[in-house]
């Protein structure tokens, strides 16, 4: 069975990858499960797509197997893009949810709710240690909200009313419920359907 390191220490993000992608056949492994320590790859990408082929690239020259990076953040119209690649950093270093949420809220004040306009973006990219790699990207409409709201999730879930959800934040929504609208989910089913093309080549 393939396994494939998820290129990631965030707990959400590794749920929300181990349950979009049960595969038959590949098996998603953490540096926990290996009892390595996860390394440190500089994010210094222009674009969503470089930073996640960064990491997935080291990950897989490191370990010797296949890697599975995301990448992904938040486009605010109102803000002319931004977070953008800056989302989980956005407060500064090192990155804080909380404290990003406080200065979206700080930036977008004053902006009228039909100005609030806003997207998730992710890009996945799965590389193998020769070089091969498969890409993926999902994209969920949405705006801001005007506070925070909702238990699940992280990053700005709290914030991030989907389009898809009508007067629900993302925070509100279950795993399986996310999955099915995110930006992430959309990209993990696509390559979900890369990887079930592998496993019939």
């Amino acid at each position: 069975m393939p396994r494939v390191i998820i290129a990631s220490t965030n707990a959400g993000k590794v749920a929300e990858i181990r349950s979009a992608l049960s595969t038959p056949g590949w098996a998603f492994i953490t540096v926990e499960d290996l009892g390595a320590e996860p390394l440190e790859v500089q994010e210094t990408g222009e674009t969503f797509l470089d930073n996640a082929r960064l990491k997935a690239k080291a990950y897989a020259q490191h370990f010797g197997m296949p890697a599975l990076a995301d990448d992904s953040g938040l486009e605010v119209d109102a803000l002319r893009g931004a977070p953008g690649v800056r989302s989980a950093r956005y407060a500064g270093e090192p990155g804080d949810d909380r404290a990003n949420n406080a200065r979206l809220l700080s930036e977008m004040e004053g902006v009228p709710e039909e100005a609030r306009t806003a997207r998730f973006r992710s890009v996945v990219v799965l590389a193998w240690p020769q070089g091969r790699e498969l890409v993926a990207g999902g994209v969920c409409e949405g705006r801001i909200g005007f506070r925070p709201v909702g238990t699940h999730g992280f990053g700005y879930d709290p914030l991030f009313l989907p389009d898809a959800t009508p007067g629900r934040a993302m925070a509100e929504l279950d795993l399986a419920e996310k999955n099915t609208i995110s930006h992430r989910g959309a990209a993990l089913r696509k390559l979900h359907d890369l990887l079930a093309e592998e496993c019939l080549a």
